[in-house]
């Protein structure tokens, strides 16, 4: 999901003006007409509120990385009540309304702040957006004070910069924009790759293992390089909409500088876990494809964060719980499996439902592979990139096939005869899927990919 500041004063009811916003997004039992409380609560769901200009100044001058959404009102107090003015807002005071800090005439002080209020949510976009860079478009005005939109509407104007629209607050299109953006698929993507490569940096030592696919007569990659390597990640893409003209060739960047240190990596089943050896084997195709060819020319958001998902599940011992950025980044697949169903797939009978394994299995044999016995599914696709026998879209599925070839049991018999091999009644043995309930993270990737694996069948 992609994250929100929200500077908002709620002069209103708090509850109210948070439904009106934000509607279905938020969970409605968190609302509270406690401006406080409220803050607390949202924050859990991706909305940071700040009450003043002051909070908010510092917000986007000092943690302004952890949100991809500004949402602004236009009226908002120099600081919260009970709060002291800061140095940073005594400068603004004094750099644009004239206002001597060593004043002590607390009237015109509350003059100076009166001014400001009219129009602080000017100040914070033109701090945003001059100052700070931050693109635009990814910034809503919405206020219900349409006594001061003259005041905001001339700030611009003396300015010289083009008012943005101002909608307010009941306005369905922002509940329109709001939604729009929280599902983003470029944003939520971009968000959990942030929030993942945060998380890992902070792992011991003892969690890192990639050097255990390393072969040994090549260099290790040391502990002290992997802040570089999640930096270089974690910056990959850029926040604005303007600055991605072509998503597609940025994801295949970004998936060769991923998979880039996997070339000198072979694919190993460590501590016997067939899972590990499912994602570097899926690892390894993804340097080599990359490097090799236009594989993910075509890449999706979804096939980004499958991929993330994968490199460090093998890069790092990570356990068997799914990680929080884990959860934000398998929300790009829509129309996953229910996990009732999912565990009804994963728990029927060996011949039945393991039928997507083995139809694809066998068709993709009956068309590329050894037509005397069956060989592995992804030796066949290896093969089909190399000879440029098959396009990018049929490979990127296949990588999502390899984690069910690689990690569940069984295999097919394929007879000679190219028509039959495509008859369920002529395969011997089918592949049984494995326990994924054992492991909360291969459960929820299965339920996931699931559809995105098998839609053709």
């Amino acid at each position: 999901m992609s994250y929100f500041l929200w500077i908002e004063d709620f002069e209103n009811s708090p509850k109210v003006t948070a439904n009106d916003v934000f509607g279905s997004m938020l969970d409605e039992q968190s609302l509270s007409e406690n401006a406080e409380q409220l803050k607390n609560a949202l924050k859990k769901q991706g909305v940071f509120i700040e009450l003043s200009f002051q909070d908010g100044l510092g917000f986007i001058r000092n943690k302004l990385s952890q949100i991809d959404y500004v949402i602004l009102d236009i009226d908002l107090p120099a600081y919260s009540e009970g709060d002291d003015m800061n140095a940073d807002v005594s400068l603004f005071l004094k750099d644009h309304y004239g206002h001597d800090s060593n004043n002590e005439d607390e009237d015109l002080l509350f003059e100076k702040c009166k001014e400001l209020k009219k129009v602080a949510g000017f100040h914070i976009y033109t701090e945003l957006v001059v100052e700070l860079g931050f693109p635009k478009e990814h910034i809503l005005f919405c206020s219900n004070h349409g006594d001061h939109l003259k005041s905001i509407i001339d700030a611009f104007k003396t300015a010289k910069i083009s008012c943005p629209p101002i909608h307010i607050k009941k306005d369905p299109d922002v509940q329109a924009w709001v939604i729009k953006k929280h599902e983003d698929p470029y944003s939520c993507l971009r968000r959990g790759i942030i929030e993942g490569c945060q998380y890992l940096s902070g792992l011991p030592e003892n969690k890192w293992r990639f050097n255990e696919f390393i072969k040994k007569t090549e260099n290790p990659v040391s502990f002290d390089e992997l802040p570089d390597y999640l930096s270089v990640l974690e910056n990959f893409l850029p926040l604005g909409e303007q600055k991605r003209k072509s998503n597609s060739s940025l994801y295949r960047l970004f998936i060769r500088v991923l998979a880039h240190e996997w070339e000198a990596a072979e694919p190993k089943k460590l501590g016997g876990q067939q899972e590990v050896y499912a994602f570097s084997s899926i690892m390894k195709m993804a340097r080599n494809w990359s490097a090799h060819g236009n594989v993910f020319e075509h890449a999706k958001p979804q096939d980004v964060a499958y991929l993330f998902i994968v490199n460090m599940r093998a890069m790092f011992d990570l356990g068997t719980e799914l990680l929080p950025y884990e959860k934000n980044l398998l929300q790009l697949f829509k129309g996953a499996t229910e996990q009732d169903e999912f565990r009804k797939i994963i728990g029927t009978s060996f011949n039945n439902r393991a039928i997507p394994l083995a139809e694809n299995y066998a068709n993709l044999l009956a068309d590329y592979g050894n037509t005397y016995q069956a060989i592995d599914f992804h030796t066949v696709l290896n093969e089909l990139q190399k000879k440029k026998a098959a396009d990018g879209e049929f490979l990127t599925k296949g990588i999502y096939k390899i984690f069910w070839f690689l990690t569940s049991s069984g295999h097919v018999y394929v007879p000679p005869d190219k028509e039959k091999m495509k008859s369920f009644t002529n395969l011997k043995y089918q592949f049984k899927y494995f326990d994924y309930s054992k492991s909360e993270c291969l459960f929820e990737i299965g339920r996931h990919i699931y559809n995105a694996s098998f839609a053709e069948v």
